[in-house]
């Protein structure tokens, strides 16, 4: 019930960026290289850059957020 409750706020947390979050990529949530590469290049398309949130986890892909450069 609590890591219900934890994944319901990580993914209400990544709704609050401007372009919302990145995804769970192929490895379970787990950031690897390839698939912060894939999002990278993903968010790049959309005029955005790729940004660890606050008080994220640098490990969890889903704690990253595509933000619209200014």
């Amino acid at each position: 019930m609590r890591l219900a409750a934890m994944i319901l706020m990580a993914a209400a947390l990544a709704s609050c960026s401007s372009m919302g979050g990145v995804g769970s990529g192929r490895n379970g949530g787990i950031a690897t290289y390839d698939d912060l590469k894939t999002a990278t290049q993903a968010c790049s398309a959309k005029g955005g850059h790729l940004k660890l949130q606050k008080n994220g986890d640098a490990q969890y892909l889903e704690d990253y957020a595509c933000e619209k450069d200014k």
